[in-house]
């Protein structure tokens, strides 16, 4: 039996895979786990016929409404007809099949995941740097034009009050999680709450957590993106909260290094934040006065998301994987965020 076999039950998924590709090569199958993941698990699955990916939350327990698997799946066999690059999902099961979790299986898209350094000879110059900020910015414009009735995601999610429900859900994330009060985590969630974000003119697809390190450039190309991955997060609603999670994540030159995640943009030759944001507006025709607002929910979103992993670390459910005390960065990131937005 292999390292991860009761997290990836091979010997149940192998044989359903080989079925579905046709293939019985899968039908002797290993998985190694892809490192980077801080909420759902990734495992590489590897053959003589080849890689594939299969993505399932963590064990232990799972707080209402996170990891779901499901919606993944279904958004990325949604898009696969769109301008928005995803993989091809191969299998995909609720809790009643062999991992007793929901989970998928897709295709693994060649392509460089981009985290901390760039590969080596990979848009070494600042044209090459700023060609992988146009792809980023460009395909989410792209995401936020697909017609979600036209693509069978009309249902995805409640049209109307997104914000709003988002403050409220990051809210209770944030209170589940908590092992202690953060007194700039409840003044930024308190100002959100009383804050009016307007409707958009239609909800768009959004992903939820968009950045550098959720996607796949392509091996020789930085002006192309290959796949956009880890849909946990996707929904109906409205498209400047992805926008503002981007700005979020797009550390500049100077700022404090980010604990949980890459701060590879604060190198030479990688755009700003204001640059990123002409350029959505531009190809997009957005109105981005209100910007500021969602930026400041990307900071309390994503402080309630280092506190559940903080708290899934503790419990020992994220496969051995250890990220420390990450009380300072949830008070730092929230801090940030007040300072970014008067309310």
């Amino acid at each position: 039996m292999g390292e991860f076999d009761d997290l990836t039950r091979l010997d149940l998924v192998g044989p359903l895979l080989a079925d579905a590709v046709g293939d019985d090569a899968w039908r002797g199958v290993e998985a190694r786990l892809i490192a980077g993941g801080k909420s759902n698990l990734t495992f590489e699955l590897v053959s003589a016929a080849g890689s594939m990916v299969l993505r399932r939350p963590p064990s232990g327990h799972i707080l209402r409404g996170a990891h779901d698997m499901s919606r993944e799946a279904r958004v990325q066999k949604a898009l696969m007809g769109t301008d928005v690059p995803v993989a091809r999902i191969l299998l995909a099961f609720d809790e009643s099949g062999p991992l007793q979790v929901p989970f998928y299986v897709m295709q693994k898209v060649e392509g460089h995941a981009i985290r901390d350094t760039l590969p080596p000879g990979y848009a070494e110059d600042g044209a090459g740097r700023v060609a992988i900020a146009d792809a980023l910015v460009d395909t989410l414009v792209e995401l936020h034009a697909v017609d979600p009735d036209a693509v069978g995601l009309g249902d995805f999610g409640r049209r109307q009050g997104f914000m709003a429900r988002q403050v409220r859900t990051w809210t209770r994330q944030w209170e589940a999680s908590k092992t202690a009060e953060v007194e700039a985590v409840s003044e930024l969630a308190r100002r959100l709450a009383a804050y009016l974000f307007a409707e958009p003119a239609r909800p768009s697809v959004v992903h939820g957590d968009y950045r550098l390190d959720n996607v796949l450039m392509h091996p020789s190309d930085p002006s192309c993106l290959r796949a956009v991955l880890d849909w946990e997060l996707s929904t109906l609603g409205d498209p400047l909260a992805d926008l503002g999670m981007l700005l979020f994540y797009w550390t500049q030159p100077g700022e404090p290094v980010p604990i949980l995640t890459p701060a590879l943009t604060a190198e030479a030759g990688f755009p700003d934040r204001a640059y990123l944001t002409e350029r959505y507006a531009r190809r997009s025709g957005a109105d981005l006065s209100d910007l500021p607002a969602y930026v400041a929910y990307a900071h309390f979103k994503f402080a309630a998301i280092a506190q559940g992993i903080a708290a899934r670390t503790a419990a020992g459910v994220m496969a051995g994987q250890d990220f420390g005390d990450l009380s300072l960065e949830v008070e730092r990131i929230a801090t940030e965020g007040l300072s970014m937005w008067r309310g």
